[in-house]
């Protein structure tokens, strides 16, 4: 389902259960943001009979109510609406309690913390370790930038942001007017993907290089959100995944365990140093400058002019 209209039919549930008198269209009109960009009033009443219809069949039971004054309104009465008692097995107690320990390193500690009480409640034993029978695993979703949380409120909430952020060839960052689209943990780190208004086009952040703190803006969103945010994808070809041709590198022996894995052959050299053929696509040269004085390109003659140029703008500042 597109993002847009998932949030609206969201905001219409929401309209719909939290009042305590029948609203009328007008009124319904007036409290859900994407109604009032309509445009005409068939326009609005199409998308809203289309979504009214759409919510009951998900399940949600909406009344229709009849005034004194022939006025029609709707309304989703809660002891209506109330879902019967969960109740759950041990291995789905298990597989929940699992999902919520993930997030324990994480700012959402308190929530996951939360809801590992009510899974108690709903049938997990005090006694029972969600991690068993994959305690070895340990799976966990690390996030340790400060810049997560403010920018994950403001995905949910669709409000621009503001940040200073350092490329991974400069030696100070800029300013960056975002409005943030999706977050993603790709390779052990989180990236944002928005619309960068200063280059009026979409962009991806790490949040690793985010300097400072994440401001918010009260405007709207200037540009579509698109029903799919490719992120992986776009990192994933930065690091050269999505590779057409080979680089030769010298790579410091100990050093560069990612490269080492994106190997295709790898030879000793002696001195310290490996000699590494791996993978060669769009962004390999931001990727490389990375490791620093642990990698030297040898070929091709482009990636380590690209290399040697942003090692030097590095180096200026």
């Amino acid at each position: 389902m597109a993002i847009a209209k998932a949030e609206r039919l969201m905001n219409l549930a929401l309209c719909l259960l939290g009042t305590r008198r029948p609203l009328s269209k007008r009124e319904l009109r007036e409290s859900v943001e994407a109604y009032l960009e309509a445009g005409s009033d068939d326009s609005f009443n199409r998308m809203f009979e289309r979504d009214k219809d759409d919510l009951r069949e998900l399940g949600l039971v909406i009344e229709t109510v009849e005034s004194l004054d022939g006025e029609i309104g709707y309304l989703a009465r809660r002891d209506s609406n109330r879902l019967p008692p969960i109740t759950l097995d041990a291995e789905e107690a298990a597989a929940l309690g699992l999902a919520a320990k993930v997030w324990q390193q994480a700012r959402l500690a308190g929530a996951a913390s939360g809801a590992l009480q009510k899974l108690r409640a709903a049938g997990l034993p005090e006694d029972v370790d969600p991690y068993e029978p994959h305690s070895a695993l340990e799976p966990r979703i690390p996030v340790h930038e400060a810049a997560f949380e403010p920018l994950m409120l403001a995905c949910r909430d669709r409000r621009p942001v503001v940040f200073d952020y350092r490329k991974a060839n400069a030696a100070q960052p800029e300013p960056r007017h975002v409005e943030p689209w999706a977050l993603e943990c790709w390779r052990g780190h989180w990236y944002l993907a928005g619309f960068d208004r200063d280059r009026g086009a979409e962009r991806v952040f790490r949040l690793s290089r985010i300097t400072g703190k994440v401001r918010s803006r009260g405007s709207r969103f200037t540009a579509p959100v698109p029903d799919v945010v490719t992120v992986r994808e776009t990192v994933a070809s930065w690091a050269g995944e999505t590779a057409d041709r080979s680089a030769l590198i010298r790579l410091r022996t100990g050093a560069g365990y990612p490269l080492r894995a994106k190997a295709t052959g790898v030879r000793e050299l002696g001195d310290g140093w490996d000699e590494l053929e791996i993978p060669y696509g769009h962004g390999l040269d931001a990727w490389l400058v990375e490791f620093g004085p642990d990698v030297v390109v040898l070929e091709p003659a482009e990636l380590r002019a690209d290399v040697v140029d942003r090692l030097r703008a590095v180096a200026k500042g």
